[in-house]
Parts: structure tokens; C-alpha cells; sequence
């Protein structure tokens, strides 16, 4: 260990200062540092509000850890809301639960009940649409057990054939409500959308893959080319070459016809580029060839807003149009969305030869993302904040401000019902995207941070991955850590890769053995 966590006490003791416990599950206030000192990557920097957010967002997600007749479950609300499942579950935000929650050091101890409760626990998985077999296929690969994921694959390969039968279009695409996609409100509405399609690629990649090590070679052969099918279509129908973008074909039912389309002759109400439209690529969906859609998301008429990205391109004819609804996925802009939208900006900086967006653009996308976890207290102080959408230009929480003006009503959630709302990932974005740690089935990993070229140190320590603890320090001058110059890695204090400058360092050994 090479930093000490009593460093980071002062965050959560402010956090708890300014909190009102409105619930408690299994970790309460008064224990939580005690709880995650133990549990959770440290991680210095010189950017107070991304250190800050950082620490606030581990401090929320205990808060959801609850334990329940069927285990430990992932809560996404603190208050009982109508619309959840069991426990209060909700399975929309899963595959965020799981990203995020993988880097708990004793994640085994409530992720597998999790993963479990989904599977086998009466939980509803198909209410939302969700890539709960590609986030565990991530979950194991950091610990190196596939046992659990081996073990539920026949659950898994059945609720890919329940979603075929109940959402796959004639087209061989998958048709999804907006709202079914956790985006209701939304200016393309229902049909072909990005969202479950890349989904269901998603997790066919993941069954396929789980299936090999299973030794299920029908499976594995069945998925991989289901997989492939669907890179096809949404690569076919998907894409809107003129707008150079990924985009939703508007559907009424399930059962339309889609045997021809063209983007330039369907009704412009509904023609949109939304925030989803970048979904494929969290999931390595797209070939090489799509990056110029990525143009957007700097565009101040497309998704970039001071407090963005916008969920809906700005330039639209519907952007933010009027609707009485506490969540509207018309142009605010969402977590939810935005983590999507970093996982796959990474993805596209990490794997795909292109010049169009840079890692700077990223650490601009991300510092946005960190600084909108405020709001200030009507004593005109600022507290960390997590909620449900912001507006895009000013940073307020606009979910919250509709059910304050509602008078907080009951049937929708009560009193703060967004409150340290649990339906994004931001550590993930730090741990994979920012620092750049990208874990292989087989143990090895590489490093490639996307950190700004200001930036004269970090460190991210205690990572545990296979069993060993993992540390990832820059430090450019030699000054800050007193562990040399550059870029190093170690695994159990043993320095195993190193270079002078930032870039990507690559261990090929699997850390079972070193």
C-alpha cells in the first residue's frame, strides 16, 4: 500500500456531516469509512472535484447494499418506489451496479447473491432492458473465477431467447419501448433503438464466451453468430449515413415491417440524433468506419452543454419540448447516459484507430460529469449531490426540483426520492477509462490513462485483482511519491512494468504467478 487511507477520512466525514440519513440498508453513516477504508481503490489526484466525486460516489453506493431474505441485493432508490421489483430492485441499472461494484475488494461477498437474486431469486429481469450477462462475464473477469458465470449460463441463454421472443423484430433487430430503455419522454420514442440492440450484442458476446469455457461449443458457435447478425443489422438499418450517426427507426408495434428505410424520408420530428446512438460502442459493437458520429458530443448544437451532455441533440425542433413529467429524456441530461457515453468513449480511445476525438476530450467529458455532483443547500451551500437529471445549462437537479414543486408526492416516490440515486457509474469510469486499468480473462491487463497532460501525478492503489493488490502511480517529476520518475505498476509492492512517459503498458503475465 502506498497511500494511507486516512488521507481520505475527511471526505466522508463531510459527507456525512451534510447528509440527512433519510434510509439506512446495510452500511449506515456512522460506520461507512470504517466499512470502505477496507473495501475500496484508493485513488489521489491533483483535481479536488474529481477526488472529491470520486470518494462521494463509493460513500452513495454502500448505501444501496441491502440485505435481504434472498442475500444482498443493488437498490437503485432509497424510498420504496411502485414501479420496482422485489426488495425494491430494479434491474435497468444492473450491468452500472456490477462495473462499479467489481472493485469492491470483498465484492464476492453481497455481487454474487446479486447476480444470483436476478437469475435465481424472483428477481424481474426483463422489465427494463439491461446487459446483465455481459456485466457479470466483466465481474468475473476481474477476480479470474468464471465458475459463477459457467454455472448460470443455461439462465442466461434463456433469458436471451425469452427477449427474441418477445422483442425481436421481422427485421432480426429488437424493438423497445423508450420507457422499457429507463428513457421515457424521449423525441424518437419506441422502435429499433440502439439501446437493446447493442444490449442483447452485448451479452450473446459474453453467453459466446462463457460458453467456450464451459466447453459448450453449440453454444459458443449459436451465440457468436447471433452476436455477428446484429453487428450487421444495426451497421445496416441503424446508421444514418447522412447524419453520420447511430439513430432509433420509429416503430409503433413490434411486429412493423422494416424492409426498407431511409432516415431522409421519415417524419423530422422523430429524426434525432440522441446520446444513445454512442450505446454500440460501450460494447465494441461498431467496426472501424463509425467514428465521425463521436463529432457530436463537442458540438455545442449537438450534445455539449455546460452541464451535459444533453441527451438529445440541441439543434432539434423538439429539444427540451414540454411534457408534464418529472423524467424526460428529451434533452436533459442524465448519469445514466453520460457513464454509457464515457465507457464508450474510452472503448473508442483504447481500440479503434481514429482522429477524431482525443483523450483530452474525454478528461473534458468526465471533469464536466464529476463537477455536476453538487447542489446548493438553501443556505447557499454546496454539498455533494447525486440525483436523477440535470439541466443541461444551469446544473440543477430537474427531477427533484418537479417533485419539490409537486409537494413530493407519495406515489411518486415521496420525499427525496432521488437522493443518492444508484443508476450510473462514475469509479468504473475512473478505474478503466481515466486510469486506464483494462483486465484480460486470462489475468493480464494493460494501463493506458487518459489523464490530462497537466496532470503532474496520481496514484490508484489498492486495486485487487486475482487475489493481488494492484497500484498504479505517475508521478513526473519524481517528487510526489518518491517511487522514481514516469509511469510504473505494481503488483503485491513488486514493480512490473514502468515507463518515463505516459502511455500504454501492457502486463502480459498473469497475475496468478507473479
Amino acid at each position: 500500500m502506498l497511500l494511507t487511507p486516512e488521507t481520505f477520512k475527511k471526505h466522508f466525514e463531510t459527507f456525512n456531516r451534510h447528509d440527512e440519513e433519510t434510509v439506512i440498508q446495510h452500511v449506515d453513516n456512522a460506520t461507512a469509512w470504517d466499512w470502505l477504508r477496507d473495501q475500496i481503490p484508493l485513488f489521489h489526484c491533483p483535481d479536488s472535484y474529481l477526488e472529491e466525486t470520486y470518494y462521494f460516489r463509493w460513500w452513495v453506493y454502500r448505501k444501496h447494499i441491502k440485505l435481504t431474505s434472498d442475500g444482498f441485493v443493488i437498490t437503485e432508490f432509497h424510498p420504496s418506489v411502485s414501479w420496482a421489483g422485489k426488495h425494491n430492485t430494479i434491474n435497468c441499472a444492473v450491468g452500472h451496479h456490477l462495473n462499479e461494484g467489481r472493485w469492491l475488494r470483498n465484492r464476492q461477498d453481497f455481487l454474487k447473491d446479486y447476480i444470483l437474486f436476478w437469475f435465481k431469486g424472483n428477481g424481474n429481469l426483463r422489465s427494463y432492458s439491461c446487459w446483465i450477462a455481459d456485466a457479470v462475464w466483466n465481474y468475473c473477469k476481474v477476480d479470474g473465477d468464471f465458475q459463477l458465470a459457467i454455472d448460470l449460463l443455461p439462465d442466461m441463454i434463456e433469458n436471451y431467447i425469452m427477449w427474441e421472443k418477445s422483442n425481436r423484430n421481422e427485421s432480426g433487430l429488437f424493438w423497445s419501448i423508450d420507457d422499457r430503455d429507463a428513457m421515457e419522454i424521449s423525441i424518437s420514442g419506441s422502435g429499433l433503438r440502439p439501446t437493446l440492440n447493442a444490449y442483447m450484442y452485448a451479452d450473446a458476446m459474453a453467453i459466446a464466451n462463457i460458453a467456450r469455457l464451459a466447453g459448450d461449443d453449440e453454444s459458443n458457435k449459436r451465440f457468436k453468430e447471433k452476436a455477428n447478425q446484429l453487428k450487421q443489422l444495426v451497421q445496416k438499418y441503424l446508421w444514418d449515413e447522412h447524419a453520420q450517426f447511430f439513430k432509433v427507426i420509429p416503430l409503433k408495434n413490434s411486429n412493423d415491417m422494416v424492409k426498407y428505410w431511409d432516415f431522409q424520408k421519415m417524419d423530422p420530428a422523430y429524426n434525432v440524433r440522441e446520446l444513445l446512438g454512442y450505446i454500440p460502442w460501450a460494447f465494441h459493437l461498431p467496426d472501424s468506419g463509425y467514428e465521425q458520429a463521436w463529432t457530436q458530443l463537442l458540438d455545442t448544437e449537438g450534445f455539449y452543454a455546460p452541464y451535459g451532455p444533453t441527451t438529445a441533440e440541441q439543434r432539434h425542433s423538439r429539444f427540451m419540448f414540454s411534457y408534464e413529467h418529472e423524467c424526460l429524456w428529451n434533452g436533459p441530461s442524465w448519469p445514466f447516459a453520460t457513464s454509457q457515453t464515457l465507457t464508450a468513449m474510452a472503448n473508442v480511445l483504447n481500440d479503434y484507430e481514429q482522429q477524431v476525438i482525443h483523450k483530452e476530450d474525454y478528461w473534458n467529458i468526465l471533469s464536466t460529469y464529476a463537477q455536476c455532483h453538487y447542489r446548493t443547500n438553501a443556505d447557499g451551500k454546496s454539498v455533494s449531490w447525486l440525483d436523477e437529471n440535470i439541466d443541461p445549462f444551469t446544473g440543477e437537479w430537474l427531477s427533484r426540483r418537479i417533485l419539490e414543486e409537486w409537494g413530493w408526492p407519495e406515489n411518486k416516490g415521496g420525499r427525496e426520492r432521488g437522493k443518492d440515486y444508484n443508476h450510473s457509474t462514475f469509479n468504473d469510469l475512473i478505474i478503466t477509462g481515466l486510469i486506464g486499468f483494462r483486465v484480460r480473462e486470462d489475468g493480464s491487463f494493460e494501463v493506458n490513462p487518459l489523464v490530462p497532460k497537466e496532470w503532474e501525478y496520481f496514484c490508484l492503489d489498492c486495486l485487487y485483482s486475482h487475489g493481488k493488490e494492484i497500484t498504479i502511480i505517475y508521478d513526473k517529476l519524481g517528487l510526489q511519491y518518491n517511487m522514481g520518475i514516469g509511469l510504473a505498476v505494481y503488483i503485491d509492492g513488486i514493480k512490473v512494468a514502468c515507463s518515463e512517459e505516459l502511455g500504454r503498458l501492457v502486463v502480459l503475465s498473469n497475475v496468478n504467478n507473479i
